[in-house]
């Protein structure tokens, strides 16, 4: 079986992972690794493929973000770290665009230094508890107040897993959002092009020999095809049986974890 599963995991030099579902299940309580997943990591910078770590985590700055990661037992920097806001900041400023931002209180600093006076677009990032009908209501207002309104999403996902169940994720709002206001979004962060082909400069590898592991199938798995890698689907996290079937998304294989897809990843080197 090994031999047959490993014609994807040949001519390797970088990976891309996700973090939600993949590393770790979220939660209240800092969450909980899924189990393996640390030790892979360090296996995986042992052995020198170059490594991102590719999330759409919009509910605090990569910061706070890294710092529970390594109090979980991860070894992750910053600098590893690819992610929706600041990706966001330089379109922001790129194109003059003020946001009003309807995200959780604790990115807010990943803004600090972008004007949003007297707003001209939307910024929408998993707000979690701030997903209040008033919140959603002035970011309607602001957008339907705008000749041509420009919505920009932190992601498009529809749910994910914590300790405690399934959560609504960003998507869900965003399409809402798009439903009142006539608008398309612009997506930044996964399944967005840019996001993917941006880690892949980071590591300086072109993307046939990368390798995209995730537990969302059309997000990660159907982003990163779609960018010409290979991707994975582990069979953690937000993973349902149901996927295996899914009618667009075909994974490049799948695992039962990252620690299963690092195994046999390395024995190709």
């Amino acid at each position: 079986v090994r031999a047959a599963m490993a014609g994807w995991a040949r001519a390797v030099r970088g990976l891309l992972l996700d973090v939600s579902g993949v590393l770790y299940d979220s939660g209240a309580d800092g969450g909980v690794p899924i189990a393996g997943s640390a030790e892979a990591v360090r296996r995986i910078k042992e052995s020198g493929l170059r490594l991102r770590f590719c999330t759409n985590e919009t509910q605090a700055t990569r910061e706070n973000f890294v710092k529970k990661l390594r109090g979980l037992g991860f070894d992750i920097s910053v600098a590893e770290v690819t992610a929706p806001a600041p990706a966001a900041c330089s379109i922001l400023k790129e194109r003059g665009l003020r946001p009003h931002l309807l995200v959780h209180d604790d990115l807010i600093p990943e803004f600090a230094e972008i004007d949003k006076t007297n707003p001209n677009c939307v910024v929408i990032g998993d707000a979690a508890e701030n997903f209040t009908y008033a919140n959603l209501n002035e970011a309607f207002r602001v957008l339907i107040g705008m000749e041509k309104p420009v919505l920009i999403s932190l992601g498009t996902g529809r749910y994910y897993k914590e300790t405690d169940g399934l959560k609504l994720d960003v998507g869900a709002y965003m399409k809402a959002l798009e439903y009142a206001c006539d608008v398309q979004a612009e997506v930044v962060g996964k399944p967005a092009k840019r996001f993917f082909e941006s880690a892949l400069k980071e590591m300086g590898v072109p993307p046939e020999q990368a390798i995209m592991i995730g537990d969302d199938i059309v997000s990660d798995v159907g982003g990163a095809q779609r960018c010409g890698m290979r991707a994975l689907q582990v069979r953690t996290g937000k993973y349902r049986p149901s996927d295996e079937n899914h009618p667009d998304v075909k994974p490049d294989a799948y695992v039962n974890n990252l620690a299963e897809a690092v195994d046999i990843i390395l024995q190709e080197l």
